[in-house]
């Protein structure tokens, strides 16, 4: 058995919800699949002394799971003030509108039509619901609408999508590009370096203690991936179908439909650098 210190980015063990910072408490939407792993990561977070909670990412549109995220924070004292999105993914965002119902809470995102109430939310913001600060990065890449929320005073980061708590995530191409996701990685390195960041709050999976292992893991994997396609590319594998087969043989069948989505990514990213 591999020790959790030797995978990438730590992994803290297996998914459960409970506390996961000081601020961030994770409650396990039940939707696990090979895409979404566990299930989904929703996330409350707060300021320990607050009245109020941020949510991020109600998850898919299950009562019993927009019930059960209301109860956890109202177990912790908290009323939910408001939501925020990663992403538009249905198993990240398909439940906001009912759980706007239940909470009266308004739900922030980049994409307009994801909005319930007149803010949305852009590279740079900063939110501060309850005396608690969050701040707004951008991460597109995975999806276009693709954001990640820095949260200083737990020296964390909850990635969404961006980067999982086990395994490597999905270039959605069309709607994700692999320039952007390369830039997103870059981006959520820098915070490692120069803001302190630590830990990994992901959509899915484990938290990860090693924030910096996980993105350079992330980088290398991507790299390596982009010159396995490139080769396959030169040795007559021509059609993206023809690509997974051939460079991803080792992930499991189920995930080819997933792993073709990156790998005509990838390719766009070869054609548009003239590496193919």
């Amino acid at each position: 058995m591999t020790n959790a210190a030797e995978l990438p980015g730590q992994p803290r063990g297996a998914v459960v919800s409970g506390p996961a910072t000081a601020r961030a408490t994770c409650v396990l939407a039940p939707n696990p699949s090979p895409m979404t792993l566990d299930g989904t990561n929703t996330w409350v977070v707060a300021e320990p002394d607050a009245d109020v909670a941020v949510v991020v990412d109600p998850g898919p549109l299950d009562e019993g799971h927009l019930r059960e995220v209301v109860a956890t924070a109202e177990r912790m004292g908290k009323r939910v003030a408001l939501t925020l999105l990663t992403h538009g993914h249905h198993d990240h965002a398909e439940g906001a509108a009912r759980f706007a119902e239940l909470t009266g809470s308004p739900v922030r995102a980049l994409d307009p039509a994801l909005r319930l109430g007149d803010e949305g939310l852009a590279p740079g913001d900063v939110v501060t619901t309850g005396g608690l600060e969050l701040r707004v990065v951008p991460t597109p890449g995975h999806t276009e609408d693709s954001l990640s929320f820095h949260l200083p005073a737990d020296a964390a980061v909850l990635t969404g999508d961006t980067v999982l708590g086990r395994g490597t995530t999905v270039v959605a191409h069309p709607d994700g590009r692999l320039g952007d996701y390369l830039d997103s990685l870059r981006r959520l390195r820098s915070l490692t370096v120069d803001d302190g960041v630590r830990t990994v709050l992901p959509g899915h999976g484990p938290v990860l203690a090693d924030a910096q292992g996980a993105v350079d893991y992330y980088l290398v994997h991507r790299a390596k991936r982009l010159a396995q396609v490139e080769t396959a590319v030169e040795d007559g594998y021509r059609t993206p179908a023809e690509v997974v087969a051939h460079v991803y043989a080792d992930v499991e069948r189920t995930l080819w439909p997933a792993a073709e989505l990156s790998v005509r990514a990838q390719l766009d990213y070869l054609g548009e650098h003239g590496l193919i």
